[in-house]
């Protein structure tokens, strides 16, 4: 069976820095997958270059397509959707416009359109709430719901997700995080970057490590969270018994 996303012998290069070195990586159709490590390792850039907003070398196939040659309108056409890390909502624009925008790359009918918006409502009750408001009143998680939702107006296959935990409280996060998982079991699959690694593999079927734009380690997630080096480094040298 071939992979939904596969990512093979990427490079990517800001000037004379080479900010990614031959990664590759395959996700499957259902699974979360999550990409941790520090900052500046080049997950972030990873994301950018897969959604076509940046040059990159290398192979880069979404089922079983080539994607080099499409931008990236044509690339949510196909069924790709990122929500960046600083979430870019309108701020100045109601939760109801935002989702609008969000759903403009599929032209759907008047019908199908009120129904997208209603299962988005059905899964964010707050969004529904607050359905007039401007986007820059609400809360951080509140925000990150609207991304997320304004991301599945587009009905995704392949969500790719950029620190959705960022600067949020602890009990947001894991809300957060369960929305994320409740989307996998719903058969949309996701790349998921996140500084909080621990968080992210308990969700993730598989994890890779990035170090300074290379690929470090990579394994199932709970084979991760046992490494001892994922351990001592990014789990803050945690133990079974904490």
């Amino acid at each position: 069976m071939s992979s939904m996303l596969e990512i093979g012998d990427l490079h990517i290069s800001y000037g004379q820095v080479d900010a990614v070195r031959g990664i590759s990586l395959s996700l499957e159709r259902g699974q979360i997958i999550s990409v941790i490590g520090p900052n500046g390792a080049g997950k972030t850039t990873l994301l950018a270059a897969a959604m076509g907003l940046l040059p990159c070398s290398g192979t880069l196939r979404f089922e079983d397509q080539s994607l080099a040659a499409l931008d990236v309108e044509s690339r949510v056409e196909r069924g790709i959707c990122l929500v960046p890390e600083r979430r870019e909502l309108f701020g100045e624009l109601s939760v109801l416009d935002n989702l609008q925008l969000g759903a403009y790359s599929r032209r759907l009918s008047r019908s199908a359109f009120k129904a997208r918006l209603e299962s988005v409502f059905a899964r964010f009750k707050r969004l529904a709430e607050r359905r007039t408001q401007r986007a820059e009143t609400l809360s951080g998680g509140e925000r990150q719901m609207l991304a997320l939702g304004r991301a599945l107006m587009s009905a995704p296959r392949l969500l790719m997700l950029d620190e959705p935990s960022l600067g949020l409280a602890p009990l947001v996060v894991r809300e957060i995080l369960n929305i994320v998982s409740d989307l996998r079991d719903e058969g949309i699959s996701i790349l998921l970057v996140e500084q909080n690694a621990l968080a992210a593999l308990e969700i993730s079927d598989y994890g890779y490590v990035l170090e300074t734009g290379e690929v470090a380690l990579h394994g199932k997630s709970d084979s991760l969270v046992r490494d001892p080096r994922v351990r001592a480094t990014y789990l803050g040298g945690a133990t079974d018994d904490d």
